[in-house]
């Protein structure tokens, strides 16, 4: 995928705020390209939809997603690692709509569960990503989340911990193009 300027089309994790989106926003500045960011629940069902598109589709990925070895191997012979890249996230945060003192239960993605101070303490729930997690603690689903800080004030949530923004490894997935 050397030619610039073309319109891609990039197939990433959603919903809006996460760091993938940030980065596909970022790769597409960084190689002169124009494109439509698809966010999607997984990037399982953002390689589902990839696979379909009739026009030049990636998918990019982050190296830290919990099921990015599955991703690569399940799908070798329709997608190709093409590139590689590092870029700070958004900031990453534990934050709230209730008083620290009543937080029981923390939604967070995978990846950075190990944030969560004194994790054993609380009852996490497992969610898609980090602007989900934001999503849950706003509707009252969970008393705190780990997200990004655009996600917390997208979602009118109290930062308590900064963590600071993270030198993230970001990972571009392109389809084999059929030569018939």
């Amino acid at each position: 995928m050397n030619k610039t300027n073309l319109h891609i089309d990039i197939y990433t994790l959603g919903p809006k705020g996460t760091n993938c989106e940030l980065a596909a926003q970022y790769w597409l500045n960084k190689n002169g390209h124009n494109g439509t960011i698809h966010l999607r629940s997984t990037l399982e069902y953002a390689i589902e939809e990839a696979k379909t598109n009739k026009n030049e589709a990636i998918v990019l990925g982050c190296i830290v997603y919990h099921k990015l070895h599955h991703l690569v191997f399940q799908n070798i012979k329709e997608f190709y690692l093409s590139d590689c890249f590092i870029m700070p996230t958004h900031e990453m945060i534990l934050a709230t709509k209730v008083l620290p003192e009543h937080i029981k239960t923390i939604a967070t993605h995978p990846a950075p569960v190990d944030l969560i101070p004194y994790n054993d303490q609380y009852k996490l729930k497992l969610v898609n990503s980090n602007s989900q997690a934001a999503l849950e603690c706003k509707q009252g689903n969970v008393d705190a989340c780990i997200t990004t800080m655009k996600s917390a004030i997208n979602n009118n949530l109290q930062p308590l911990k900064n963590f600071g923004s993270v030198n993230m490894g970001f990972s571009i997935h392109c389809r084999y193009i059929d030569q018939n």
